[in-house]
């Protein structure tokens, strides 16, 4: 009994530390955004967060919502990903996940329809939302019987045969479509937007390439290759400042594995030994904590909790030792801060209104420092200084 109430009173001094460590935010500067999206059961971050990427770029260069279609853009994209395994002869990946070069490449080369101009997620196969589990148990082996194959020469039908499986589930990707009356193609429709599809480029920060220059960063998902500018970390991080004070939004890919990214809305680039510290432990037993005390802890040290500084050398090393993946795409839109004066970006998701900010998430400029992979950025948000180094 003694042993029980003493747990419980640890419990309710926890919950007392997390309510009192609540960060309470002020915001600094917040760009328009369209609504909060949810990509449910499929790996598509990728999709949905450069998607409203573009949405935010055409609301800030012509005042007008548009809500672009996700499936469209998958629809494309698996095709394309699939031809390159199928010449590589499974060599490489074919997997639900991507960049945000998919859909920069797919409006490119294919157009893009609004949402209406295909079936809802989910809805051909009676679900409400996505869900790729059924849709990728098929595609996986159908991919990888051809690439795979010992025949001497393939047919083109392999093509016709996964093209009728993405239809089956994401939709048939429409020839022509009206929309507010007037009737598109998906490549005269993307030209309608308003946005210079030429203007965007991506941004990365390693020592293991030379800065100033272009380069693919080295992800299975980064399969089409396109080069990124590497810049030293403080250099991207203005980057970032520049296009939220300039009004524009960044479509940030990255880590958010690390125990500092929460499923309240929350992101701290956690410092484990200060953090294991205050918690009066070692860190022999900080390693021992489950997963739900660990959170525990966090949560009760709430915005007060330790950070590390975010270095260049902690960047790459991470990069190097597999700490630091890119398993996740969001939308950089804002500036906040907190009751200790701590700033924050503000980042929409693609889970639904989830959390405790209803689908927005609050990230320490620390965590974006350490955590970025890369963005993709509207060049004409770079400041001047950067863009004369890169020579754009």
């Amino acid at each position: 009994m003694l042993l029980a109430a003493m747990a419980l009173g640890v419990q309710a001094e926890e919950k007392d530390s997390a309510k009192c460590n609540k960060p309470v935010f002020t915001t600094i500067k917040e760009n328009p955004i369209t609504s909060i999206k949810d990509q449910n059961r499929s790996g598509t971050c990728w999709d949905y967060s450069t998607l409203s990427f573009f949405e935010a770029e055409i609301l800030k260069a012509t005042g007008k919502t548009y809500d672009l279609c996700e499936s469209f853009v998958a629809n494309k994209t698996y095709m394309d990903r699939a031809i390159q395994v199928v010449r590589y002869h499974g060599d490489c990946q074919f997997s639900q996940g991507g960049s945000a070069e998919d859909v920069l490449a797919t409006m490119k080369k294919f157009g893009i329809c609004p949402e209406g101009a295909m079936p809802f997620p989910g809805s051909l196969y009676g679900d409400s939302l996505n869900n790729f589990n059924e849709f990728f148990s098929l595609m996986e082996p159908y991919v990888a019987a051809i690439a795979k194959s010992d025949a001497k020469k393939i047919s083109s039908q392999w093509k016709v045969g996964l093209q009728g499986i993405l239809d089956a589930y994401l939709g048939k990707c429409p020839e022509s479509f009206t929309y507010e009356g007037k009737k598109y193609t998906p490549e005269s429709f993307v030209k309608s937007l308003g946005i210079n599809l030429d203007d965007y480029v991506s941004i990365t920060s390693y020592t293991h390439h030379p800065f100033y220059t272009g380069f693919a960063v080295e992800v299975q998902d980064n399969w089409r290759a396109p080069l990124s500018y590497n810049l030293p970390m403080d250099e991207m991080m203005q980057i970032i400042d520049n296009a939220i004070e300039k009004g524009y939004t960044i479509a940030w890919g990255g880590d958010v594995s690390e125990d500092g990214f929460t499923r309240q809305g929350l992101a701290y680039a956690i410092d484990t030994k200060k953090t294991e510290s205050l918690a009066g432990s070692d860190m022999a037993r900080w390693l021992k904590m489950t997963a739900t005390k660990k959170r525990n802890l966090i949560d009760s040290l709430g915005c007060t909790v330790p950070e590390i500084t975010a270095t260049q050398e902690l960047r790459q090393e991470r990069f190097d030792n597999w700490e630091l993946t890119d398993d996740h795409g969001m939308l950089i839109y804002g500036v906040a801060k907190d009751q200790n004066g701590k700033e924050y970006y503000m980042v929409k998701n693609s889970w639904g209104e989830t959390g405790d900010y209803k689908g927005i998430w609050y990230m320490t400029k620390t965590f974006i420092a350490a955590n970025t992979m890369d963005f993709l950025v509207n060049k004409n948000a770079i400041p001047k200084n950067i863009r004369k180094k890169l020579g754009i």
